[in-house]
């Protein structure tokens, strides 16, 4: 117990070491001296302690006396970091960044390829069109010709001219009514006004301010059925009518492309047949094929769409009109017997 206590009380203390390896001079304690040479006399020799390499207890072989150790306690090593492989960083994390890097210059070559190819197929197909487009104009070229069809796109370009000159007048008709109520309501309020303060003109300023204001609450249900007409005529002309004629567009386009294609085919067909036409006339008569497809889809599409269009066309213009017609005669009623009063 006691030697427990004096190394206990030892081992707190700071021993300084001098660069050879030997102790300093300790800081004078009379009782930690006198508790030392107990222990130096009572316990075993220091010159004769050793340092087992196996641990206490092991074996005699790598024994190494302590009187034998001189210099710094801890030596450093530059050996020792060269063996720490460092993880993270070596040849399979350059190997992964490598093969990173060819991977993306692959995708971003492909993409480059991939927008010249259809760069070239667009080129190619505009002078193609082209060309079939001016043989048509000068009469040199044959072209695929609908004949019911095209009478059918003709009616209805015909028909949306018209009705547009229908929605500009309906505008203006609409601009011009609501001003004109607006003066009537004024009229008929000034009317009213001096019925009240001209005695002698009372009734005849009494009868005009209550024919401007019949007419005005006439002209409001006529504003609003105009109003009405005018946005029904609008989405008819712009939106239905329109998209119908894209469709069209679209029809005549790909009309456009199947006699150039059909064109090239029946050139190459007539030409000398080597092997370098034939494998031409075989891609030819793919693209023609394909080209052929598209134009019967887009015709049965113009088709369908000039059906529905007349079937909605006659639907909403016969509602539109009967109130139109409707808010007419009630203003030509109300003009009537405001006149038949008098």
């Amino acid at each position: 117990m006691m030697t427990d206590s004096i190394m206990s009380k030892a081992a707190t203390m700071e021993i300084p070491i001098n660069s050879n390896g030997d102790t300093g001079t300790l800081p004078e304690d009379d009782g930690l001296e006198q508790d030392l040479q107990q222990v130096m006399v009572s316990g075993p020799n220091l010159n004769e302690t050793s340092i087992v390499s196996g641990g206490y207890g092991g074996t005699a072989e790598g024994i190494i006396p302590t009187s034998s150790i001189k210099g710094p306690a801890i030596r450093y090593n530059a050996e020792f970091y060269k063996r720490i492989e460092v993880t993270g960083i070596g040849p399979n994390m350059n190997h992964s960044i490598s093969s990173s890097s060819m991977t993306n210059e692959e995708a971003t070559k492909g993409v480059a390829v991939e927008k010249i190819e259809q760069v070239k197929k667009w080129g190619l197909n505009t002078y193609k069109c082209t060309k079939q487009m001016i043989s048509e104009r000068f009469g040199r070229g044959s072209r695929t010709v609908d004949l019911e069809l095209e009478a059918q796109i003709e009616v209805l370009r015909d028909t949306k001219r018209k009705y547009e000159n229908v929605l500009r007048l309906a505008r203006a008709l609409t601009n011009h009514f609501y001003n004109m109520v607006q003066t009537q309501h004024a009229l008929g309020d000034t009317f009213a006004d001096l019925s009240q303060k001209s005695p002698e003109l009372r009734d005849e300023f009494g009868y005009n301010a209550e024919t401007q204001k019949l007419l005005c609450k006439n002209g409001e249900t006529l504003l609003g059925a105009v109003n009405f007409f005018v946005s029904s005529i609008n989405t008819l002309v712009n939106k239905t009518m329109e998209d119908t004629l894209m469709t069209i567009k679209m029809f005549e386009n790909a009309r456009l492309e199947f006699d150039a294609y059909r064109t090239d085919l029946e050139e190459l067909s007539a030409g000398p047949k080597d092997a370098v036409t034939v494998i031409r006339i075989e891609t030819a008569q793919q693209q023609y094929l394909i080209q052929k497809d598209k134009y019967e889809r887009l015709r049965s599409d113009v088709i369908i769409k000039l059906k529905f269009l007349e079937e909605n066309k006659v639907k909403v213009m016969h509602k539109q009109l009967l109130l139109f017609h409707n808010a007419s005669r009630r203003i030509s009623r109300g003009t009537s017997s405001s006149s038949s009063r008098r």
